[in-house]
């Protein structure tokens, strides 16, 4: 063969064995477990059935947002946007940039505050104003300073921003110390207090491996009213919490994902994936009990729930 041929022929075998451009894709991993779960499931279709690569990122829903906005993929989907809660950095980038997508497919959230079954019915404990009675705050006072400790999120959490709004506005702060924390220590708290037989409240929703982890039940709140329930995040007002008001429970959540539209041009086929995704309430649940209550890794999960959900995967890929 002659050297003109074979340098041809060494370029048509490059071009049908390596693509144009490789479909990549860095997905945000915020610190709650759903999102995890989420954040995994999407990684491994796009890397067992799509064929990209993929690259999690940590970090928290500004940080995410912020990256997603500039476009230059250093991260490119949040995997669990919690609206209203987030509603901040939709407003800002979904609808006023028009930098960001957010999916059409949203799965039910709720939330509100939590105690354990056999913590409320030795306390007799059903609404949230019950957590305001001295013996019940003395009963979840486990550092002695006289306030009984609850957990409203962790740091960056939009809803932790939410949750000490409504401890104030609720009446509690004489009686209730919001503490933020990583929803491992909750986890802890909440396994450590049954444990003991010890009093304790967190901020908790659905969907949660919490609800499969432990026997645990959520207090009523005065029913939803948009007129006693206005949330300025920090995003937007410096004085956020003086500007705040929030007495009343929450709306139900609208939870999706979102993703950076400048990934249609740079990997198209993750995109379109990407808007078609799909998962419920109970999915999300599940994968997040066996990350948290089994200890498995969350690549592990993900791949065992795509493979046996693959006709579900098929729909959302359009096969």
């Amino acid at each position: 063969m002659s050297l003109r041929k074979t340098i041809i022929s060494a370029a048509i075998l490059s071009a049908v064995c390596v693509p144009a451009f490789a479909e990549e894709v860095k997905i945000g991993v915020p610190s709650w477990t759903g999102a995890q779960a989420i954040a995994h499931v999407l990684g491994e279709v796009v890397t067992s059935r799509i064929g990209g690569s993929v690259e999690y990122v940590p970090g928290n829903n500004a940080t995410i947002f912020q990256a997603m906005d500039q476009g230059k993929g250093d991260i490119d989907v949040h995997p669990d946007v919690w609206l209203p809660n987030q509603e901040s950095f939709t407003n800002k980038y979904v609808e006023g940039a028009g930098t960001v997508t957010l999916s059409s497919n949203p799965y039910e959230g709720n939330q509100g505050f939590c105690v354990s079954q056999n913590f409320a019915a030795e306390m007799n404990i059903s609404d949230i104003a019950d957590l305001g009675r001295p013996d019940v705050a003395a009963a979840m006072d486990s550092d002695g300073n006289g306030l009984g400790e609850m957990w409203i999120g962790a740091p960056g959490w939009a809803s932790a921003n939410v949750n000490q709004v409504k401890v104030r506005d609720y009446g509690l702060m004489d009686f209730i110390e919001p503490i933020r924390a990583e929803e491992a220590v909750k986890t802890a708290r909440i396994k450590d207090s049954i444990a003991k037989g010890e009093g304790y409240a967190f901020y908790c929703y659905k969907p949660h491996a919490v609800w499969f982890m432990f026997d645990v039940e959520m207090v009523t709140e005065p029913t939803y009213d948009p007129a006693n329930y206005k949330m300025v995040q920090p995003s937007d007002d410096p004085d956020w919490y003086e500007q705040s008001m929030v007495a009343t429970k929450d709306a139900l959540k609208q939870v999706q994902i979102a993703w950076s539209d400048s990934l249609v041009d740079r990997s198209p086929a993750i995109a379109e994936f990407f808007a078609s995704f799909a998962l419920t309430a109970d999915d999300v649940s599940g994968l997040a009990y066996e990350i948290s209550a089994n200890g498995r890794d969350p690549a592990d999960v993900a791949a065992e729930w795509v493979a046996a959900n693959s006709d579900r995967v098929d729909a959302m890929l359009g096969l």
